[in-house]
């Protein structure tokens, strides 16, 4: 018999991030499925160097319109409509934004793995209108955001009738699915690259604290600086982004601010790292998983993705969303111990390896419930 024919889509490749790790994984489960995407930025994008990757009219833009991703997502929601997926029989999106809103012929399936419905439309839509994060524009993204995004809700619930089959990253984002596309969904967490992080040999502690990650507003990067600057805690926050020049100046004498670090430092950080620290309320959150395969111990938000992977033995979880919340859980995690071995144990029960497995299995059995 034919093997079906299968197509990957995501949203955008202008920068690496979780859902971009995700949709190398899908490759990997699938290698002979070419990549459809609104934008691609070879430059920024190493790791998708050699792949079948096939854009949208959108790829013609000017490169600093096309990495700010947010400005033009009705256009978005079009390129994805015209793109051509007709001679697919099993379309996989990879998708937080348009990129479900793909065509397909009516004997097709289409799975869509869920990193969640839009933040910005749905879950976090006034969080998002507080702080929009676009600078001296914000006062006028205010002013316009809540009729943009009315119209923009109505598309994207318009999106979903031609997904088949939801998956959801996480047990908060599937009950985000149910809430506001009303479907139901399976649950795989992303895969998580474990053994590129796992210490071959013992590896002494030292005395930071670890923050990684994009430096936008949702993160709340800037409640474990403060907490550490309360402390007199050494930190390290390793990254970059919108609110990065903010962050800086938050910085007290004991937090250290890097950026261009390359992978392999990024990983001694990591494996020596006291704890990592993750104020953010994440649909899944790759990052303190990474940690955790590193051997080292994660004070997490005890809220979305993270519900998922934290455990007594993982680390200290806190409720709040505040710096006296961050203090009390560091506190808290200077009078326990945790066990290295416990810890990359746990990280492996969300290997890569175990994802490509899953999602495979997945889609047969969706085929075969077709």
């Amino acid at each position: 018999m034919r093997q079906p024919k299968v197509a990957i889509v995501c949203d955008w490749l202008t920068n690496m991030g979780g859902a971009e790790r995700v949709v190398l994984a899908m490759h990997q489960a699938y290698p002979e499925a070419p990549i459809f995407t609104s934008v691609f930025e070879p430059s920024t994008m190493p790791a998708f160097k050699g792949l079948d990757i096939r854009t949208s009219f959108l790829q013609k833009l000017p490169a600093f319109i096309r990495r700010k991703h947010q400005l033009y997502a009705p256009l978005r929601a079009l390129a994805f409509r015209k793109l051509d997926l007709q001679g697919y029989d099993i379309i996989i999106s990879s998708s937080s934004a348009e990129a479900k809103a793909v065509k397909k012929r009516a004997d097709a399936l289409h799975i869509c793995y869920c990193h969640t419905p839009t933040r910005y439309y749905w879950s976090h839509y006034r969080e998002y209108l507080r702080n929009p994060g676009f600078g001296v524009l914000d006062p006028l993204v205010k002013l316009i955001a809540p009729p943009f995004i009315w119209w923009m809700r109505k598309l994207d619930k318009a999106s979903v009738k031609g997904v088949d089959y939801f998956i959801a990253n996480s047990t908060e984002v599937q009950k985000r699915i149910k809430k506001f596309y009303n479907r139901s969904s399976v649950v795989l967490n992303p895969g998580v690259q474990t053994s590129r992080l796992t210490p071959k040999k013992f590896i002494k502690k030292g005395n930071y604290y670890l923050v990684v990650g994009r430096q936008i507003p949702y993160k709340r990067i800037d409640l474990a600086i403060t907490a550490c600057n309360k402390l007199k805690k050494e930190l390290v926050v390793i990254g970059n982004g919108s609110e990065h020049d903010k962050l800086a100046h938050l910085a007290g004498p004991t937090v250290k601010m890097l950026s261009g670090i390359d992978d392999k430092q990024i990983v001694d950080y990591f494996q020596r790292a006291k704890a990592f620290i993750f104020p953010a309320e994440e649909d899944f959150g790759i990052v303190p998983v990474e940690a955790m395969a590193a051997g080292t111990p994660v004070i997490a938000f005890a809220r979305g993705g993270a519900q998922d992977y934290m455990t007594p033995k993982t680390g200290i979880t806190f409720s709040r969303q505040s710096t006296s919340a961050i203090t009390d859980a560091i506190r808290k995690f200077e009078v326990n111990k945790f066990k290295r071995p416990e810890l990359i144990e746990h990280a492996n029960q969300f290997s890569e390896a175990k994802f490509i497995s899953e999602l495979r299995a997945l889609v047969k059995h969706f085929q075969k419930e077709t």
